[in-house]
């Protein structure tokens, strides 16, 4: 097999494994995304996932992603019949970074704090778009990791009324890592548990519909729990270098 039959296989068998998680949670594809997660990934690999029919992409830091995009449009450019691809940010973001990233992406994941929100709001200004964004909650407390604690949900989202530019469409999280994937369970219905909370609630640009969850151990797990993205890279890029 070529690398590029590799990729659609593996893509092709993530895709089956994601119709069984659909079909045993009674939910319809329509109300999932897959993300290949192309962190370290040659463009060359983005290109054969893109031929095998997968659109959304998602990178996880800023300078490799602004690279990243100008050499696989080359390659789109170059390869008539192939789509462009739509892409997300899924890494911890600092503000001197947003702007390898503000108007670029389809949806910023990691939105943890002001400073944040209040970069992005200037840079797309400055570029005259609208970028949505989904609030990173830190359910399980972990120290080491970004995202705003349940209790600070509601006031980061109530700032996002103040931000003409910006648009929150859902949440995320990354759970602790462990091999059983049931362990991750607690947190997605943590998560999903406060998206249904805070929907209740009525604020401007805010927009509860996504549930980013979930990756290549877990993600059965997580769409049982309500996930509406799921972020798979090594199931279809295989270990990464």
């Amino acid at each position: 097999m070529t690398r590029a039959e590799d990729i659609a296989a593996n893509l092709f068998a993530v895709n089956e494994r994601v119709d069984m998680a659909l079909i045993a949670a009674r939910r319809s594809s329509l109300t999932l995304r897959l993300l290949a997660v192309s962190k370290t990934v040659v463009p060359e690999d983005i290109a054969a996932a893109l031929g095998a029919g997968q659109l959304d992409f998602a990178e996880n830091y800023g300078q490799e992603f602004r690279d990243k995009r100008e050499a696989v449009a080359k390659l789109v450019a170059a390869m008539p019949g192939l789509p462009s691809p739509r892409w997300h940010f899924i890494g911890p973001l600092q503000t001197n970074k947003v702007k390898y990233v503000a108007g670029k992406v389809a949806l910023i994941h990691t939105v943890s704090s002001p400073e944040i929100l209040a970069e992005i709001e200037r840079k797309a200004v400055a570029l005259g778009v609208i970028q949505e964004c989904l609030v990173q909650v830190n359910v399980a407390g972990e120290t080491q990791k970004s995202g705003v604690a349940p209790a600070d949900l509601p006031a980061t989202l109530d700032r996002f009324a103040s931000l003409a530019h910006l648009r929150c469409t859902g949440l995320m999280v990354i759970p602790p890592y462990d091999e059983d994937p049931e362990l991750s369970r607690p947190h997605f219905a943590a998560l999903r548990q406060l998206r249904d909370e805070h929907r209740k609630r009525i604020r401007t640009h805010v927009v509860l519909d996504n549930l980013s969850m979930g990756m290549s151990h877990d993600l059965e797990v997580a769409i049982a729990e309500g996930a509406t993205i799921i972020r798979v890279g090594t199931a279809i890029f295989g270990a990464r270098t």
